[in-house]
């Protein structure tokens, strides 16, 4: 029994774990693909790269203190993130993957980077 490409169904010649017959099919299969996850997921994953990339830029160091008002002057949705950690002093941290965010006293944020990721 012979296998077909997962895109058009034609037959494929070549190697045994070949699962397209050409790049144009394995291109359309990936995109059609993608195109399955709802504009809530992507709108959500668009929002997070943002908020990190804010992170990123405003803490190069790996440690810093910004206002809120820069933040929210950059676009920073504060109510994204994708984790957080409680220190023992019952502070928490709000993460976006490893960039880190702890609100402080007078509208300032301390901004960390988690290194163990």
């Amino acid at each position: 029994m012979s296998k077909t490409c997962l895109e058009c169904g034609e037959p494929l010649i070549g190697r045994a774990d070949k699962k397209f017959c050409n790049d144009q099919c394995r291109s359309t299969h990936y995109q059609k693909s993608q195109a399955d996850v709802t504009p809530l997921v992507k709108s959500v994953n668009n929002i997070l790269k943002k908020n990190r990339l804010i992170l990123t830029k405003l803490n190069p160091d790996g440690k810093a203190k910004v206002k809120k008002s820069t933040l929210v002057k950059e676009g920073f949705q504060f109510k994204y993130f994708t984790n957080t950690y409680t220190t023992r002093d019952n502070r928490v941290y709000y993460f976006v993957y490893d960039h880190g965010y702890l609100p402080l006293e007078n509208e300032y944020f301390a901004l960390v980077i988690n290194k163990e990721i």
